[in-house]
Parts: C-alpha cells; sequence; structure tokens
C-alpha cells in the first residue's frame, strides 16, 4: 500500500545516502521507492536516469567501438583533391527550390525547401524514432520524453542543457535535427557554390551531437550526384562530442536510413567520445594539420566563462588541426550571437559584420564570409504570435515529424523548416 508517511522517510533516507556519497545505499532506497508505487521526485527521477545513462552509455561505448570497425574496415579509395566547379543547372535547382532570395550582401531568406530529399528524410527519421519508442513501455516513455524535453527546450530560452537523460537524443531528433539539417545542407551549397569544396574532404565536427553536420552533406551530394559524376569523392568525417548515446543514435539511423536508402558514401568515420573541458588529455587523438573544414554547429555556451573557456579550446584545434588552406564554418542562432555583445539585431549591415568579425577574431580567425540564413524578409525581430502566422502561411511543413510531436507533446501547431542562422566561413 502507498503509505505517505513512509514514502516521505524513504525520500529522506535517499537524500541523505546521496549527501554521504553512498551510491549503492541510494540505488537500493531507489528500488524501495519505485516498488512502493510512489511517484519519483524531481532528484530521485535524475538519479534514476543518471543510473540508466550510465548503464547504456557503456553499452553504446561498445556497439560505436564495433560500428565504427565496420565502417573503417572498406578500403580507402586515393584520390587528388580536386574543386568541384559548380555546375549551374544545380545552382539554378537549389535557389528554385528553397525559394531563395538575397535581400543583401548579407541576408539571403529561404522560404522553400527540396521536397525530394527532405521529405524522405523526414519519413525515415519519424520511422526510426518510432521503432525506438516501441521499445520503451508506454507509461515509461511518457516520463522519459517529458524530463527529456524539459532539458532540451532550455535551448529555446537561452540556457544550456544537460544532455543527460536516455531520450534527449530523441527529442533532439524530434525538435531540432531537421531545421539544423536544413541550414546546414545550405551552408554546404554556398560553399559549393563560392567553388570551395573539393572531391577529397577532411572534416572535423565539434560538438557534433548524433553528426547533423554528416547528414546535411550525405543529403547535399545525394542531390548533386543527379547532376555530377562523384565516384572519386571522399569523406573522412571524425565527429567530436561528449554525449556517446548522441553519436550512438546518430550512427544507429545513419545505418538505418543513410546505408540503406541512398547511394553510399565513399566515407571513412572516426567518433572520438570527449569532454571539450577536459581536453588536455584528448588532444593527441586528432590529426595535426589534417582538416579541411572544421565546423562548429550551434556549440557556443550561453554561460560567458563557459564560452570563453571552449573558445581557447576552438583556438588550440583550429591552430593545430586545420590545414593552412583550410576553413572554419561556424553556424550560430542569430539571437545568441548578438545577445553575446549585449547587442541588438538591427537593418544595419555594418552593425551586423562588426558583430560576426568580433567572434571570429575571439576565436584566432580571419573572416572569409558570412551569410545571414532567415526564413523572414527583416532582421528585426517580430512577436511570436506575427511569426507563427507567417510560417503557417509561407514555410515548409514538417508533415510527418508534427504528427509525432503533436502525439507525445500536445503541440497544437505544425512545426516548420525554418531559419535563423548566421553561415560563417573563416580561416586561420
Amino acid at each position: 500500500m502507498n503509505n505517505p508517511v513512509a514514502n516521505w522517510w524513504r525520500s529522506q533516507q535517499f537524500k541523505l545516502a546521496l549527501s554521504r556519497g553512498d551510491t549503492q545505499k541510494a540505488v537500493k532506497i531507489l528500488h524501495d521507492i519505485q516498488k512502493s508505487g510512489a511517484k519519483f521526485s524531481w532528484l530521485e527521477k535524475l538519479f534514476r536516469d543518471k543510473l540508466q545513462f550510465e548503464r547504456y552509455s557503456l553499452d553504446y561505448k561498445k556497439e560505436i567501438a564495433n560500428l565504427s570497425k565496420k565502417l573503417t574496415d572498406f578500403p580507402q579509395v586515393q584520390v587528388d583533391n580536386l574543386k568541384l566547379s559548380p555546375n549551374e543547372e544545380f545552382v539554378n535547382l537549389v535557389y528554385q527550390r528553397f525559394q531563395l532570395i538575397q535581400h543583401d550582401q548579407y541576408k539571403i531568406q529561404s522560404t522553400g525547401i527540396d521536397k525530394d530529399i527532405f521529405e524522405n528524410f523526414e519519413i525515415k527519421l519519424v520511422e526510426y524514432l518510432q521503432e525506438e519508442f516501441s521499445k520503451v513501455p508506454e507509461k515509461q516513455l511518457s516520463i522519459k520524453l517529458e524530463d527529456a524535453f524539459e532539458d532540451i527546450n532550455n535551448l529555446k530560452i537561452g540556457q544550456d542543457p544537460d544532455y543527460n537523460f536516455s531520450l534527449t537524443p530523441h527529442v533532439y531528433f524530434m525538435k531540432f535535427f531537421l531545421e539544423n539539417v536544413y541550414c546546414l545542407y545550405l551552408a554546404w551549397f554556398f560553399i559549393y557554390q563560392n567553388g570551395l569544396f573539393s572531391n577529397k574532404l577532411n572534416i572535423l565536427d565539434i560538438a557534433a551531437g548524433p553528426g547533423t553536420v554528416a547528414y546535411a552533406l550525405a543529403l547535399f551530394l545525394q542531390r548533386i550526384s543527379d547532376f555530377d559524376n562523384l565516384s572519386q569523392t571522399h569523406i573522412s568525417y571524425y565527429s567530436l562530442e561528449k554525449q556517446d548515446s548522441f553519436q550512438f543514435r546518430g550512427l544507429q539511423f545513419w545505418r538505418k536510413y543513410i546505408e540503406l536508402s541512398m547511394n553510399p558514401m565513399n566515407a571513412y568515420f572516426r567518433f572520438v567520445t570527449a569532454d571539450l573541458f577536459a581536453w588536455e588529455d584528448k588532444s593527441h587523438k586528432l590529426p595535426q594539420d589534417f582538416f579541411d573544414f572544421i565546423v562548429i554547429s550551434h556549440c557556443f555556451f550561453s554561460d560567458t566563462s563557459a564560452r570563453l573557456q571552449a573558445n581557447n579550446i576552438y583556438k588550440y584545434l583550429f591552430a593545430n588541426c586545420l590545414k593552412n588552406e583550410g576553413y572554419v564554418l561556424l553556424i550560430v542562432q542569430d539571437k545568441k550571437l548578438f545577445k553575446f555583445y549585449n547587442a541588438q539585431q538591427i537593418e544595419d549591415q555594418e552593425t551586423e559584420r562588426n558583430v560576426v568579425i568580433k567572434l571570429t577574431s575571439e576565436l584566432g580567425l580571419e573572416l572569409v564570409w558570412y551569410k545571414y540564413l532567415t526564413s523572414r524578409n527583416s532582421r528585426i525581430p517580430c512577436s511570436a504570435r506575427e511569426f507563427a502566422k507567417f510560417a503557417e502561411e509561407k514555410l515548409p511543413k514538417q508533415i510527418y515529424m508534427t504528427q509525432m510531436i503533436q502525439k507525445y507533446f500536445k503541440q497544437k501547431h505544425d512545426s516548420n523548416y525554418k531559419l535563423d542562422d548566421y553561415v560563417i566561413l573563416a580561416k586561420k
């Protein structure tokens, strides 16, 4: 029988065990609380997911090692590093499908999408998530999704999530992944349009998450293969990410979708699971003067001290791991970029460029070019209600993912493919 007094007493004993560092006793009490049928407190939920995450982490590391070995067993192809000349027909197709409008030197509006590529990709992602959720009992699934959603939704209010719940990667897939792939697809396109895309690329993806950068590149290459022969294209992709659960889920979906549904990329993968803030002991694992591109997509901390510490590590990697002729690709959300410097985003190109240069200078880089990719035609923020009306009328919908989000998170509006990011290309 569920006894409130006994439940309270167990919770107090649980807190006491944790404060003393007696993990074994805390685990035993947690099991007793679960058997009693009492609801877990926030602290007990956190501890439960920590235990589960640690258990999954061991499994993930073994599986990642096995999968990485399989991927790297393919024979490596030696190719010359030649720039790909932009195909005019393909460039025109991208501008048409994405409805790209260049409003000024830096601002590019996109209100369209290449449905032939993204619709199938979205369907496969939803199928993958449905298969994963079917493995979790319904009552547990609801709790786990709620915990993960509360954590990762901190991104919406400018805070840094902990990313430590078992279904956090899945919630990221649902809420942010498709939009980020959409943005990075266009980032690779502009690199290609500027004649900087080679048939042999070594890419380091810092704070890679599930490999969003690689997915966007794979979709981009899938489309461009309709116009050019890419048989000599070879990609070496290094994923540097603290959360091995993100790496594992990204690789798992990659095997289910990319390898089975697309023309296989001639690619070499390596996964380095490391904490950026404990980087001194890990730096030897990455090759020196090796990478053509180092990408940081949305990994810029809201906390000032954390951002400064991360920037120092980024500078070290740029200085030591990037080729002299290599490039750094930065993706930063517009509000976050201006918040770093206590500035307002306005229709002033000079102010905007100065903010971008401040960021690249802090990272020890020289700006090559940048694009402000936005769904709207204005830099000036609008109200949530105004944007919702605009999105409903103008922006491409995530038709299949919306159904899943509405089911699990009671969301009433449609999810859209939208942009509000600065794509910044820089060099040493």
